[in-house]
């Protein structure tokens, strides 16, 4: 469902949308388009820094993991 909304734009945006949009798109749906891809790019953010401090949470664990690991290797 669409919801109409008014938004203010300083005139170089607006003429940059016009410009790169052309005919291939309304304002409308070019805006629409780059707010999804800025959302996409914020919640991989968001994603990726739970991921981060899931990892430093548990860094003293697996490096020791890994210590123990390379313990068992021959050297050659």
């Amino acid at each position: 469902m669409k919801v109409k909304t008014s938004i203010t734009l300083s005139e170089d945006i607006v003429k940059y949308i016009d410009v790169t949009a052309g005919s291939a798109q309304t304002r409308s749906e070019f805006i629409e388009n780059a707010l999804r891809d800025f959302i996409a790019k914020q919640q991989q953010k968001e994603r990726d820094l739970k991921d981060l401090s899931i990892i430093n949470r548990r860094a003293e664990k697996l490096n020791k993991e890994a210590e123990d690991v390379l313990s068992y290797q021959v050297e050659l």
